[in-house]
């Protein structure tokens, strides 16, 4: 396993999560799916159902990550446009999928037939590959290293399931929370200390207010067990010396 950091970027299209119709549940999923994976997720962005937003979004997030990610858009609907959006950005033409037309024919023969617009959902940019459903038929899309999944949580969470072990990436990123009743404010050098002793470690601070009283769950992340319990017994102990309870697994 390389010693590098794999990334990866997200483009969430749909004009429904940036109304605030819908809610997005694919980016906690994805992040985590990505971990395992020993890929990181860097940077998320949401887009409207907007040809030129998503060239955009697309061209620049694929450009400094080693691979993206996009929901949403890729239905049988006039507005979803993900796939026309993402060849324009590719420069490539749409095309049909043999694969796609077969797949969706099968799926719908018992189910009213393949429509037009039905049909619609086996349209790829040239030289995409497929990425299966297991639920509703219509495929997810890969092109090199741009993955083109659908908005619909569950079906997204389906086709990582197909990308497991798919992708290269390092080493997974390993977590340890440890909360506290104490504001984030007074052991910031704490926390920077420890972090700062630790190599190869990264504490998050997450503060909360609950039962009156103000607190925070620190995450202590790492790609190596020894090194993250390492950095976490230190944390504990300077949070301890310093006169703060702690409650292992957060609060």
């Amino acid at each position: 396993m390389s010693g590098r950091i794999w990334t990866a970027a997200l483009v969430v299209i749909g004009d429904e999560i940036l109304s605030g119709r819908t809610q997005d549940r694919n980016v906690a999923q994805i992040a985590t799916w990505l971990n395992v994976q020993g890929i990181r997720l860097r940077e998320v962005r949401i887009v409207g159902d907007d040809e030129g937003a998503i060239c955009e979004a697309v061209n620049t997030l694929r450009a400094r990550n080693d691979y993206l990610f996009t929901t949403g858009g890729i239905g049988p609907t006039h507005d979803d446009i993900t796939v026309d959006a993402i060849a324009a950005a590719l420069g490539v033409p749409v095309v049909i999928h043999p694969e796609a037309r077969a797949i969706l024919e099968a799926y719908y023969a018992s189910r009213g037939g393949l429509s037009a617009a039905r049909l619609r959902m086996a349209r790829v940019p040239e030289g995409a590959e497929l990425i299966p459903n297991s639920y509703s038929g219509a495929p997810g899309i890969r092109v090199g290293n741009l993955f083109i999944m659908a908005g619909v949580p569950h079906i997204t969470a389906g086709m990582l399931d197909r990308l497991t072990g798919q992708l290269e990436g390092g080493a997974p990123l390993l977590s340890h929370t440890v909360g506290c009743w104490v504001p984030e404010s007074e052991i910031a050098d704490l926390l920077g200390a420890v972090e700062k002793a630790h190599e190869g470690c990264q504490i998050g601070s997450y503060p909360f207010f609950r039962e009156g009283k103000v607190g925070a769950n620190f995450v202590v992340r790492a790609t190596e067990q020894a090194r993250m319990d390492a950095c976490v017994d230190a944390l504990v102990a300077a949070l301890a010396a310093a006169g703060y309870a702690v409650e292992e697994g957060g609060i």
